[in-house]
């Protein structure tokens, strides 16, 4: 390639010089008007605005391939009408303070009936104070002072760091999907009991750090439940509360203000934490059945009553039956 840009130049020179020598004398550039010295004829060549010489010979375009040209005039859009103006910056003004259109994400887009017209506490839609990312609404910290209205696909709600101070009958009506709700660090004093009853679908209840001092009635499919930092008193938890729950796995209640180990804990039971609270003594079947010597709990490996004033050795046919001693007291 270079060589045949090379060729070409020098063809070119020598054209020139031809034409130069033919001309008369009187129409030739005076020698001194040259800008560079004896010599050098060959080394520039004035061909208009632009200069060629034997430093830049290799950015000359080579003619021989032609044919390999494109014609882009080929690829051009057509036109029609017959006006050439470009749009006006009124129209580009008007397309950009248009009204936001929903994203194209179909589960963004199309929510379920309702979600982008229920308006919460503040009178906007759920999804602009919360995030609503496919089956998951994030309503953290946004100073709502009840549970917002939510889609019916919704099956994770976290609404912490907020004041909300009471969960309503109504609140999670029709949430057939919901699994896990996380309330945690509200003002939730009292939950009404049918608020959390009709939720077939539901398997972790998360609501540390609120106020409740009252178990509310649960529905049979609870796999975890956490109520550490309440005031919850043994008082307020029902004597069979906790037998139907067959799926219960994991249950929370420490920092509380309970002053005795809830009864009738089911066996799919895995975990149980009561520390700091007020227990002082317990049954002899706790945990156990006294009239079953032989029989063993051995899902329930993780008691902890540390932080109470009982003492665990006293009540050694208490936890017989358990695989591992409870965290406690023993003096």
């Amino acid at each position: 390639m270079k060589l045949l840009a090379l060729l070409s130049l020098l063809a070119l020179m020598l054209a020139q010089e031809v034409r130069t020598a033919s001309l008369p004398e009187t129409e030739r550039e005076p020698e001194g008007d040259q800008p560079h010295g004896e010599g050098d004829s060959y080394a520039v060549l004035q061909l208009g605005d632009y200069v060629l010489s034997l430093d830049n010979y290799d950015q000359v375009i080579d003619l021989s391939n032609y044919d390999e040209l494109t014609d882009y005039r080929e690829q051009l859009p057509k036109v029609k009408g017959t006006s050439l103006a470009s749009p006006t910056r009124t129209s580009f003004t008007q397309s950009t303070r248009a009204p936001r259109t929903p994203p194209s994400n179909p589960t963004m887009a199309r929510p379920t009936a309702g979600l982008l017209v229920s308006l919460t506490s503040h009178g906007l839609p759920t999804c602009l104070i919360c995030v609503c990312l496919g089956s998951s609404v994030y309503c953290d910290d946004a100073d709502l002072e009840n549970i917002p209205p939510l889609p019916q696909t919704t099956a994770y709600l976290y609404a912490r760091f907020n004041r909300i101070s009471h969960i309503r009958a109504g609140d999670f009506k029709g949430l057939t999907k919901l699994k896990r709700i996380d309330l945690s660090s509200n003002f939730i004093s009292s939950i009404d009991d049918d608020a959390l009853l009709l939720l077939p679908a539901l398997q972790d209840l998360i609501l540390p750090e609120n106020k409740l001092a009252v178990l509310p009635v649960l529905p049979t499919g609870i796999e975890v439940l956490d109520i550490r930092l309440n005031q919850l008193q043994s008082s307020g938890i029902q004597p069979e509360a906790f037998r139907a729950l067959e799926k219960l796995q994991f249950l929370y209640l420490a920092d509380n203000l309970l002053d005795s180990i809830p009864r009738s804990l089911p066996l799919s039971l895995r975990s149980l934490h009561l520390q700091n609270n007020m227990i002082e003594t317990m049954q002899r079947d706790t945990f156990c059945d006294a009239e079953r010597p032989k029989h063993t709990r051995r899902q329930l490996e993780d008691i902890r009553l540390d932080g109470n004033p009982i003492n665990l050795n006293l009540f050694p046919s208490a936890y017989f039956c358990l695989p591992r001693l409870p965290t406690g007291r023993f003096t």
